[in-house]
């Protein structure tokens, strides 16, 4: 399968028909690859979601693609704003093909329209702590009965004409790359280069319309509900517990979005 407009984006691209996980691939080969190398598969067996969820679809129905960014001078702190920057890249890609869609982004790196999830975005680091495999999976023409659950949607579904999986893949990593490049370009300051901003201003965990209750599943699997206010300069959310104890940071969780009854 070629990508004529893909390509030329990456420092180096490959496309496989089929792989167990194209981030387990780019990890495994990080060292010979140079930054912005892509890797994409018209299938994977053995992709995974966040938390190690399985993420399988029918062949050729989505997009299963890995970017190996590798930020020179960079130290591995700066790292935690990768996915949020990635998943910013993807919001404004399907964005371009639902023009007429709320697209959003979940806190920290899932694409809802509205509120069915369109893509999920998985971020691993290399061994050496050199840099992160930021892999993507976006759900293009899929129909109701081929998703797994009823909370997930597709291009197809929200009404995407002509959907090419090349147009689609070249908008994101062109998304990607422009972010990627200003942050790393501002000594990975998300601030000074304005990603912080613009991720709260694209995130609905943050914006619900007046109602931004959540309840935030932790690693250990303690959960805590609150409001979420803000996301603060390293990239966690920012969480008001609802018994008003001191503001709480997430580094890590799923985050399920409470409306009022």
């Amino acid at each position: 399968m070629d990508f004529p407009l893909s390509s030329p984006i990456a420092s180096h691209f490959s496309y496989v028909p089929e792989t167990g996980s194209t981030n387990a691939d780019l990890i495994a080969d990080y060292s010979n690859l140079a930054d912005f190398s892509v890797l994409v598969a018209g299938f994977q067996s053995a992709g995974k979601g966040r938390a190690g969820r399985s993420w399988v679809a029918p062949a050729g129905s989505s997009l299963f693609v890995s970017v190996l960014l590798k930020p020179q001078g960079l130290p591995a702190t700066k790292f935690s704003w990768l996915p949020l920057l990635a998943g910013l890249a993807m919001t404004r890609a399907v964005q371009e093909f639902l023009a007429i869609k709320e697209v959003r982004l979940k806190w920290p790196n899932d694409v809802l329209v509205g509120e069915q999830k369109i893509s999920g975005v998985l971020s691993e680091l290399v061994p050496s702590l050199s840099g992160v495999v930021i892999g993507a999976g976006l759900n293009l023409k899929q129909q109701s009965g081929e998703l797994p659950v009823e909370t997930a949607t597709s291009l197809a579904i929200e009404g995407a004409s002509d959907i090419n999986a090349d147009a689609v893949l070249a908008t994101y990593l062109g998304e990607l790359k422009k972010l990627y490049q200003d942050f790393v370009a501002h000594g990975g300051d998300a601030v000074a280069c304005g990603l912080r901003q613009q991720v709260m201003a694209s995130c609905s965990t943050l914006d619900r319309k007046g109602n931004n209750r959540v309840r935030a599943i932790l690693p250990n699997e303690q959960e805590l509900l609150g409001n979420a206010v803000g996301i603060d300069e390293t990239g966690r959310l920012m969480i008001q517990p609802q018994d008003g104890s001191e503001l709480k940071p997430i580094a890590a969780g799923d985050i399920v979005h409470l409306r009022h009854n």
